[in-house]
């Protein structure tokens, strides 16, 4: 079996609370370990010295189109943006046309990342039908596909009955619920956050407390059923502070924050640019303080992007008109190294924990780790290397990033799936 030594970097993993300089080795598509000489005359060595050498990083929450919107994105070009990230395995969520909620549709997913062979592609199911919120759908049968998690993302479940239904089914499997937390009724129509902006923007806004309502009733929902709730995009002040009381009483709840909700603010949408339109949107600086508060003391334990592609020419429309979301997978290391190494909220260790261990728990999959005879999915990080965001450069098939001609420091230059060097140095 082929063995690769890549010495004298910084290793940093946080399932075995590691952080310092050393050796890893990688036999065959297993990590050998992490030692001075664990093996003899290794067929290539990889010089990581003033690097940061992580298991690969897992982004839990993105939209990869396919089947049904291919102009947007497909499963290949998104596990391809997804390795030029330093991301080794994505979890992608069921909004296709049509949504993945059968076994053979879950099947499909984990054929077609095979063939584009970039990163680890994890399906996860629809919770109702269609994600119609009328009928659940076959939970045990897409498990048996390789479902991971379950989710009508892109919309919330609005019956509290069915969404307690799918949480005592997924309990069964031993699955996690993650909830797009939204009020359609208070959203409705909306384009911004509810607030001062809207209000001298003219627009109509999206309260806050759409969000937080439908958090209190997952995290009573999980607390009635003993299931497992996972929090999708929490965006709001309220919201984080709803997931921490769930936890101080025992309930199985996580949450996650995406970069552009603790990098950005309402204020941006001033400029009319649909780019900064999203779901949920962009909210004020108390919310952002909230969620890197939150962040901190692993109320949110866990980093994603929400890498929603869409075609430049439905970006372009007007901003009523235009639909929600932003690429995320190419600037989701150096976002949250600007946002949260640079400034010493969070320590690497905690950043790469949330990247990595974490979201691996909440899917309950086999990565996130460098313990030995795990998968050899590794990603090694230039922390220095300064750069410029554009997103022309970009492997996804769609360019709308609302961090074009951001000055940033630190990407993945060289990332490993399964012992294949899937990328060698950064294109960006």
């Amino acid at each position: 079996m082929n063995t690769i030594l890549i010495r004298s970097g910084r290793v940093i993993d946080p399932s075995q609370n590691i952080d310092q300089i050393a050796d890893l080795w990688i036999q065959g598509d297993k990590i050998l370990g992490i030692g001075p000489n664990l093996a003899a005359n290794p067929d290539q060595i990889i010089d990581a010295k003033g690097m940061i050498v992580t298991p690969g990083l897992i982004d839990m929450h993105v939209h990869l189109r396919e089947p049904g919107r291919e102009e947007d994105e497909t499963i290949a070009t998104g596990a391809h943006s997804a390795i030029v990230g330093g991301v080794t395995s994505v979890a992608c969520m069921p909004n296709t046309e049509p949504a993945i909620d059968t076994q053979a549709s879950a099947e499909f997913v984990i054929l077609q990342a095979k063939r584009a062979g970039y990163a680890n592609v994890f399906p996860i199911g629809a919770i109702t039908k269609g994600r119609e919120g009328k009928e659940l759908a076959e939970i045990g049968r897409l498990v048996n596909g390789g479902a991971v998690a379950f989710t009508d993302d892109g919309t919330p479940v609005v019956s509290a009955e069915i969404m307690r239904r799918a949480m005592e089914y997924c309990k069964g499997f031993d699955k996690t619920v993650l909830s797009h937390s939204e009020d359609l009724d208070l959203t409705k129509g909306g384009v911004m956050n509810e607030g001062i902006e809207s209000m001298r923007l003219g627009l109509r806004g999206m309260p806050a407390a759409a969000e937080e309502v439908m958090i209190y009733r997952e995290i009573a929902l999980a607390e009635l059923t003993g299931a497992k709730v996972h929090i999708l995009h929490v965006s709001s002040k309220g919201g984080v502070e709803l997931i921490r009381q769930g936890k101080g009483r025992g309930v199985k709840a996580s949450g996650e924050a995406c970069p552009h909700h603790f990098t950005l603010t309402d204020k941006c949408l001033r400029t009319f640019d649909s780019n900064y339109k999203m779901s949920p949107p962009l909210r004020t600086q108390v919310d952002i303080d909230a969620i890197l508060v939150g962040l901190k003391d692993n109320t949110l334990e866990v980093l994603a992007t929400d890498h929603a592609p869409h075609a430049p020419e439905k970006k372009m429309r007007e901003l009523d008109q235009a639909p929600n979301g932003i690429i995320g997978l190419e600037t989701f290391l150096p976002i949250c190294i600007q946002a949260l190494i640079i400034p010493g909220i969070l320590t690497w260790s905690h950043m790469i924990e949330k990247m990595t261990i974490n979201p691996a728990k909440v899917l309950g999959i086999d990565r996130g780790t460098l313990k030995t005879n795990a998968w050899a999915d590794v990603t090694i990080i230039d922390p220095d290397v300064e750069w410029t965001i554009d997103p022309n450069k970009f492997k996804s098939k769609s360019r709308n990033c609302p961090y074009a001609g951001w000055k940033v420091k630190g990407r993945a230059e060289k990332v490993f799936v399964a012992g294949v060097l899937k990328q060698d140095k950064s294109p960006l």
